[in-house]
């Protein structure tokens, strides 16, 4: 009791309420840099370089003047190291600060989808008639230019007649992923980065796996047709909803692509319709990967 007196009660009376939010606010920032880089490449080296400072400390507390000398320069020169080991994950890092609601803050920008999606979809509902694997990408505020492989520029309105040309098979640009920019088909037969995630079902193909990617990395919206199955599937933010029906899948592109107070009354309306039905489609697939 004496110790808590005379160390711990006076220690506690000069803690402010500033030093409370200081505390708070870097226990939130490391805990979020924990979770982004947790399921990444860059956990294995954050354990190498935990690693090597232990062993820094271990030879400064042993005296051994050699090791601490070269490991007291490697972590000198180490800082700037790791801005370039790490530059895709701050990037990816930094979009995702930008996507958050904080940074819509800093924009105005303001579209009408409605045209372009409807000629997506229609141009989804007869590639599923028929089989025909597609795979379309909409790029919203981050670009993907870094993010894109090869690709033949298009630079043409969005229309249905134009997507299903494209996407026939054995033509010269069916391979790869249409992107749209800005209303428009910006490139097509583009490569994309595929998932790592290992928990994707077996009856997801290359095409869902690159759907799924570029959804990782970006505040895109990628939708797929299954060449198997005909099934549409649409992927945001790593999340993926499959079988979807084609008024399912306008209801829901208009949902995430266009801003909150641009939807239309009329799929205001509909909006918990589409969310109630798109949570029941991701617990179907989850309770039936788990049977699998």
């Amino acid at each position: 009791m004496d110790f808590l007196h005379s160390d711990i009660l006076p220690f506690l009376r000069t803690i402010r309420v500033t030093d409370i939010i200081d505390i708070s606010i870097v226990a939130v920032v490391i805990y979020y840099i924990i979770k982004h880089f947790r399921k990444t490449r860059a956990a294995q080296l954050i354990k190498g370089i935990a690693i090597i400072l232990i062993v820094t400390y271990l030879a400064e507390w042993l005296n051994l003047n050699v090791i601490s000398f070269v490991l007291g320069n490697v972590i000198q020169i180490g800082f700037i190291a790791l801005v370039i080991i790490f530059q895709p994950e701050l990037r990816r890092a930094l979009e995702h600060v930008g996507r958050s609601k904080f940074g819509l803050w800093f924009t105005d920008e303001k579209s009408d989808h409605q045209d372009m999606v409807a000629e997506v979809a229609r141009a989804a509902e007869s590639m599923s008639k028929t089989n025909t694997g597609a795979l379309i990408v909409f790029e919203k505020e981050v670009s993907l230019d870094d993010l894109l492989t090869g690709g033949t520029l298009i630079n043409a309105d969005v229309s249905s007649e134009l997507l299903e040309n494209i996407f026939v098979h054995n033509t010269p640009l069916h391979d790869g992923a249409v992107i749209i920019r800005n209303g428009k088909i910006y490139k097509a037969a583009c490569v994309l980065p595929l998932s790592s995630n290992r928990d994707l079902s077996k009856e997801c193909g290359t095409r869902h796996r690159a759907a799924l990617g570029i959804s990782e990395q970006s505040d895109c919206v990628s939708l797929v047709v299954s060449e198997e199955t005909g099934k549409i599937s649409v992927m945001n933010r790593g999340n993926m909803i499959r079988n979807l029906s084609v008024a399912t899948l306008s209801e829901l592109l208009v949902k995430v692509l266009e801003p909150k107070d641009e939807v239309p009354e009329n799929v205001k309306k509909n909006l918990d319709i589409i969310k109630n039905y798109t949570e029941k489609l991701k617990k179907k697939n989850e309770d039936k990967n788990e049977e699998n």
